[in-house]
């Protein structure tokens, strides 16, 4: 009887400990999204005064954690960058424009670095990536990233604690809405030899996990060693979809691009993207507290392996932007069944004037079937502005049929 009590009083202390060790990490979770997503910071546009508060108080919490001064004696790599005059300005003929990346190391005296990162950045009061139709507002991007920025933080934490077979580099990087300004700056100008990194984790919003707990990685091609290593994970369990392609719209771009395996994690786009109301009361922490603990779990999943092997992959046709046309709406770039599916609908657009609403799954675009979301990308460059089209969706389990014009 003594026996079975004790270990019960066992089992309920270290229940006691995980709890009370989740909560911590969650209010820090809080703590830090909150303060990057707080208006004083004004939206952490590059180049200005809100980018410098939000770099100061990351570079003060790698200090609180220990992380040594990644770039020579400093966490801050500055650059400059001219910026485009308009969108089809490909010699940057526009204003000068400064940045700062805040870099940090875990030295475990290893042969290979794990690179994790994620952008800090944001879009200001509204520059011309926002999808706010009115007047200038600070957009605050608290998932748009950020929640990627507490994940960073938060694994820096874990990682400091456990010495292990790789050294750990933590990049917050700048400019990721301007072009992804800061991952190539630092690809090009590294502080570290980059043929001495076994593989980059990239965390761009992963603050909105939904309650079917849906999770995109991307980059899962890019090395035969990723698959297995999340498989290998059962605790916190998601529903993945996977990306084989190491190329995509966020920072790891520029890691592949030099032949370098990446893991971009990703919980999905939203409502709220790219507007001001992208705040920190729609965070779901509990949610961003097992995200960060799977990418801990699976960063010390691979560290018997000194390198990971980088494999190219087959990239898209798609990845290079510049459509004719748009329907206007927001993709659930989540959704893996038949079609794409609408995840919002914007206002004075093809798609709202023809009656479009989230939650519709478009089958078919004029003669053109619908399988997936490279179907519709690939679909948007047949058409020309003008063209009035009939599209084919599923709502509610009934097939409709839309007149739309572009």
């Amino acid at each position: 009887m003594k026996k079975r009590y004790l270990l019960f009083a066992l089992f309920f202390i270290a229940q006691h400990i995980y709890f009370a060790q989740t909560s911590t990490e969650i209010f820090q979770l809080k703590s830090d999204v909150t303060i990057l997503s707080h208006d004083s910071l004004e939206g952490r546009e590059i180049g200005t005064s809100g980018e410098i508060k939000a770099a100061n108080y990351i570079a003060h919490r790698y200090s609180e954690l220990g992380l040594k001064q990644g770039n020579l004696n400093s966490y801050f790599q500055m650059f400059t960058k001219k910026q485009s005059l308009h969108p089809h300005d490909t010699n940057f003929l526009g204003p000068e424009i400064s940045g700062r990346n805040i870099i940090g190391f875990i030295d475990n005296r290893a042969k290979s670095n794990i690179i994790i990162g994620a952008h800090y950045d944001h879009l200001g009061w509204g520059d011309e990536g926002s999808l706010h139709a009115g007047e200038p507002m600070i957009h605050n991007g608290a998932d748009d990233n950020a929640s990627g920025i507490a994940a960073l933080l938060y694994l820096a934490e874990k990682l400091s604690k456990k010495s292990q077979d790789h050294n750990y580099i933590f990049i917050a990087f700048t400019g990721e809405e301007k072009g992804l300004l800061g991952s190539n700056y630092f690809v090009n100008n590294p502080s570290f030899d980059l043929n001495k990194t076994s593989f980059m984790v990239n965390m761009d919003m992963v603050g909105r996990l939904d309650d079917e707990r849906r999770m995109a990685i991307y980059g899962v091609g890019t090395s035969p060693s990723f698959i297995p290593a999340i498989n290998r994970i059962n605790d916190p369990h998601f529903q993945f979809k996977f990306d084989s392609s190491g190329i995509g719209p966020s920072d790891h771009t520029s890691f592949y691009l030099n032949d370098i395996p990446v893991l971009h994690f990703f919980t999905g786009q939203h409502a709220q993207y790219h507007k001001p109301t992208d705040d920190v009361e729609l965070i779901n922490f509990d949610g961003l507290n097992d995200i960060s603990h799977f990418i801990y779990k699976m960063i010390i999943s691979l560290d018997g392996e000194n390198k990971v092997k980088f494999t190219k992959t087959k990239e898209k046709e798609n990845t290079q932007l510049g459509f004719k046309v748009t329907l206007g709406i927001i993709p659930d770039y989540l959704y893996s069944d038949t079609g794409l599916k609408i995840d919002g609908v914007k206002e004075d657009r093809p798609a709202g004037n023809a009656g479009m609403l989230k939650g519709d799954v478009i089958i078919e675009m004029g003669e053109l079937i619908i399988h997936n979301i490279d179907d519709y990308m690939n679909a948007l460059n047949q058409f020309n502005k003008g063209d009035e089209i009939t599209i084919k969706i599923i709502r509610n389990g009934n097939e409709i049929s839309l007149k739309t014009t572009f």
